[in-house]
């Protein structure tokens, strides 16, 4: 006879011959990754058009990934170009850590990013012959990583703009008709 105990806990019964049933825990999937957002850039996606988008790993100072965790950081004028065979990020704000001392870091400092060298040879292609601008879309912690999403944008024409706010407001007023009616 098993106590209530043991099964309760699921621990080994001494007193039965047979082991206490063990479930176990289903794997983590991928799909399940933890994200942590910080920044988002929305004025790009107005701004630009994108074509396609990279996840970049960035390389920081102690401090600045203390900042980032505070979620102190501004990507709104942050773009990206390719120096040497190597990519870079400009004007992206991150504020000094609030604790840190003289080993504090400068705010918008010009920071390496990640990426495979084939990657980085696309990108060179597009941006010299096509004229495209490489922008920054959102920084985020992706399993304790600090990461960018980079995106490659064309710009947009002013017509284009109001075209685009045109249909956001007739969403909106849709939306709004839907909602009314029910």
């Amino acid at each position: 006879m098993c106590r209530p105990a043991c099964s309760a806990f699921q621990l080994p019964c001494r007193l039965s011959k047979r082991p206490a049933a063990v479930t176990s825990k289903p794997a983590a999937t991928p799909a399940t990754e933890d994200v942590i957002s910080i920044a988002r850039n929305r004025r790009a996606r107005f701004d630009y058009e994108i074509l396609d988008t990279w996840e970049a790993g960035i390389v920081l100072a102690g401090t600045e990934v203390k900042s980032l965790r505070n979620g102190k950081a501004t990507i709104s004028d942050a773009y990206g170009i390719v120096k040497d065979g190597e990519m870079w990020l400009l004007n992206l704000h991150i504020a000094p850590y609030e604790q840190g001392n003289r080993f504090n870091h400068e705010a918008t400092r010009t920071r390496k990013l990640l990426l495979h060298a084939r990657e980085i040879k696309r990108l060179i292609g597009a941006v010299e012959r096509q004229g495209l601008t490489i922008v920054a879309l959102e920084i985020y912690f992706k399993r304790g990583r600090a990461k960018v999403r980079v995106g490659l944008a064309r710009g947009k024409k002013v017509h284009d703009k109001r075209a685009a706010m045109k249909d956001r407001d007739d969403r909106r007023e849709m939306a709004r008709a839907v909602k009314v009616r029910r």
